[in-house]
């Protein structure tokens, strides 16, 4: 049974979403995490990021199912990467009410998705292109449902912790290079330091993308290299760091989160990184935290961490990436 919006199906009534919808998008969020139990937990402020963000045009690009009494009970989103060449790739988000599924309701919206991301991959000009979606482990049913549709195992991904009641190794680095907190001042710096950085491997960021999402940033907790070789510093590598306390009570800790960790190409192998993290953990620390935490991609299942388990982090929880290539 097809989902449209303007329709009814499975005793729904089906159209897109607004930002009009965000309370009771948020009140699902609960539901199904009530029911799932993830290792995290959504606030309302990050149901406000979905409407906001450049990665979500909801009219256009969502499908959502509300009973008789207009409660929505499944929904499916299409996220687009904002870029000058148009998407490469798109990416999935939705869920179902726990009420209503094992009625077909998860594999109509699934089936919407994938053939909406295919038009929009078919508009953007590439030749080819991935329709992606994250599952993260456990989850099997869904596991079960985007493999039925098509999709095949592309990436992992892994979540890790450091124990801060452990002592941090004292790193120094070689002048012309200093280690200093964030600032404002330097941010746009920052930001085309991680473009460069990472290059075609994640979406480039533009000043209004780079400044979304920062509700749980913490100034405190962020810090750059520098090298000050000239009279203009150059960023050598950055490391910006949350706050999710709305996670802690299901973690079970609480933790100074690693959001983004650069090194540009001109001064890897110098220990900027690890300077980085250290300082970081310092400052985690510091402010009373039990654990330094971060997330690593990975193309394998079984993958050395590299830096990560040399100062103590140790794996938590992982995801799967899956990719439907069109």
């Amino acid at each position: 049974m097809r989902v449209e919006p303007g329709g009814v199906a499975h005793g729904l009534s089906w159209r897109a979403m607004s930002s009009t919808d965000a309370d009771e998008l948020f009140a699902l969020w609960q539901r199904i995490e009530e029911h799932d139990d993830p290792p995290y937990r959504s606030t309302r402020e990050e149901v406000a990021d979905t409407f906001a963000t450049q990665w979500s045009d909801v009219e256009r690009h969502s499908v959502a199912g509300f009973d008789e009494a207009g409660h929505l009970c499944g929904y499916g989103l299409v996220g687009i990467p904002p870029g000058a060449d148009g998407p490469a790739r798109v990416f999935l988000d939705g869920g179902v009410d726990p009420a209503h599924r094992h009625r077909g309701v998860g594999s109509s919206i699934l089936t919407w998705q994938i053939d909406r991301g295919r038009a929009v991959l078919a508009d953007s000009g590439h030749v080819s292109g991935s329709i992606v979606v994250h599952v993260e482990d456990g989850m099997g049913h869904a596991e079960d449902l985007v493999r039925r549709h098509g999709f095949t195992e592309a990436g992992y991904h892994t979540e890790m912790r450091r124990d801060l009641s452990i002592g941090v190794p004292r790193i120094e680095l070689a002048r012309p290079l200093a280690i200093e907190p964030w600032s404002p001042e330097l941010d746009d710096q920052v930001r085309i330091a991680h473009n460069d950085a990472f290059g075609d491997l994640a979406a480039t960021q533009s000043p209004t993308l780079w400044a979304e999402g920062r509700t749980y940033f913490v100034p405190g907790w962020s810090f750059l290299v520098l090298d000050r070789t000239s009279d203009r510093a150059q960023i050598a590598g950055y490391l910006l760091a949350s706050r999710y306390e709305q996670d802690w009570p299901t973690l079970g800790w609480s933790e100074g989160y690693i959001d983004m960790l650069g090194v540009r190409a001109p001064w890897r192998g110098q220990r900027v990184a690890t300077s980085l993290l250290c300082r970081a953990m310092e400052a985690f620390a510091g402010s009373g935290m039990q654990y330094a935490a971060l997330g690593v991609d990975h193309a394998t299942r079984e993958h050395a961490h590299g830096l990560f388990d040399r100062l103590g982090f140790e794996p938590t929880r992982g995801s799967t990436t899956y990719t439907i290539e069109v």
